[in-house]
């Protein structure tokens, strides 16, 4: 089944959501406590969202849902822990979020450049809300210093 652009870049935000999640659902326990607990509403607020935007794209847009892609999860998550040998792990984390909230607000951007049905407009627009709040956080949790 081919995909027009609409629906494409309905994709690239629902793959962008899922990977967000899942990276750092992978990497929560690397995380300090405090940032744990800092950015886990961030995620389940996300989750939410990601669940009701599928909804609304298999009734709206005709989308089916797809797979992860595993192989590129893998990756990270190795490339981010050699990354953590020289240097603090939390700030590499921290940065490899943030890298993602990237890859989100790029993908909402381009998805923006269609035309959405009313019902999906306002969940995108939540989802754009919720990346910028977690952009403001993680560059706040940047700034910290790391407690030993």
């Amino acid at each position: 089944m081919f995909l027009d652009n609409r629906q494409v870049a309905m994709d690239s935000v629902l793959e962008a959501l899922a990977d967000s999640i899942d990276y750092f659902q992978d990497n929560i326990e690397r995380l300090r406590p405090s940032l744990r607990d800092a950015l886990k509403p961030h995620y389940t607020a996300r989750l939410k969202q990601m669940r009701k935007l599928q909804e609304l794209a298999r009734a709206h847009l005709k989308m089916l849902p797809r797979d992860a892609d595993v192989e590129r999860d893998d990756f990270l998550w190795l490339w981010s822990r050699l990354k953590s040998f020289v240097g603090n792990d939390s700030q590499v984390l921290i940065n490899e979020l943030l890298e993602q909230e990237r890859v989100l607000m790029q993908a909402l951007s381009t998805l923006f450049t269609h035309p959405l049905p009313d019902p999906i407009e306002p969940v995108v627009d939540e989802c754009m809300q919720g990346c910028r709040q977690l952009i403001r956080e993680l560059y706040a949790l940047q700034k910290r210093k790391p407690h030993r």
